[in-house]
């Protein structure tokens, strides 16, 4: 993906593995179908562990800084490089995202509603779009900035942000 996605051929693909174009075909009919599947195996070097911390704050703080370690340069290099990718599938980078962490928005939910369960939230308030609203505003700041979050940017957000809309 060095030249993004325009310049990315099967026969790059091949000689960078040290095989065949034919292997490479064999495995995926469509350069779309390539990237798709190379984004999730990159995506997948950057799996979230639970913070288990006992409070929503900390536990909200601990995932965002997960997030926003190696998998923002991940995130930035990606979406630079696919709008070819996006225009030729008719998708859009929501879209991919949403195919992409499953495993990780069962983490966040699991974290919100440990907090609902100790009473630290009210969970008539806990919506999806709630629940996403950190890590919505963390991919913001990383693709406007292209650069990781201060420690007080995420602080600023769980504190000022996430925990007053839920209390």
């Amino acid at each position: 993906m060095e030249r993004g996605y325009a310049g990315l051929t099967f026969a790059a693909v091949a000689d960078g593995a040290g095989t065949s174009r034919p292997v490479v075909n064999r495995h995926w009919a469509t350069k779309a179908m390539l990237v798709r599947d190379a984004i999730g195996h990159a995506s997948d070097k950057f799996p979230l562990t639970d913070p288990d911390t006992g409070s929503l704050r900390d536990d909200t703080i601990g995932l965002l800084e997960q997030l926003n370690g190696a998998f923002t340069v991940f995130a930035v290099a990606m979406t630079a490089q696919l709008a070819a990718y996006f225009e030729e599938m008719g998708t859009t980078p929501a879209e991919l995202r949403a195919s992409l962490i499953d495993e990780r928005w069962e983490l966040i939910e699991s974290v919100a509603q440990r907090a609902v369960e100790r009473g630290e939230i009210d969970g008539s308030k806990l919506t999806p779009r709630i629940t996403r609203l950190p890590f919505d505003l963390l991919r913001h700041e990383v693709l406007m900035d292209l650069a990781p979050m201060s420690a007080h940017a995420i602080q600023e957000i769980v504190d000022t942000i996430f925990i007053p809309l839920l209390t």
